[in-house]
């Protein structure tokens, strides 16, 4: 989707745009995940921290330390797998968009 400078994206909800950000991230994410072959050891660590932060999202007012933690447990699980490092860096980004400090 392009957007122009300072323009919100309309979700047709009085919606946070961080919080819809964070669940397009996620989303993303989880598709990328699924989709990849190749299996490692922590795959199941990424898949439930991905879907906690998910859960979040959903209920639309995620709790900050709780992102933060979510989101180091995905990194340090899929951090190597190259294929996944896009997603990884959206998902880190959306967390970030909810304050300094909100992301390792």
């Amino acid at each position: 989707m392009l957007r122009s400078v300072g323009q919100r994206p309309v979700t047709g909800r009085d919606e946070d745009p961080r919080v819809a950000e964070l669940r397009t991230a996620v989303a993303r994410l989880r598709r990328e995940l699924a989709v990849h072959p190749a299996e490692f050891t922590d795959r199941g660590i990424a898949e439930d921290e991905l879907a906690a932060l998910a859960e979040m999202a959903y209920g639309g007012a995620p709790e900050i330390p709780r992102m933060r933690r979510s989101l180091l447990l995905v990194a340090g699980a899929i951090g190597s797998v190259s294929a996944l490092s896009s997603g990884l860096a959206g998902v880190r980004g959306a967390v970030e968009m909810f304050g300094e400090g909100s992301a390792p």
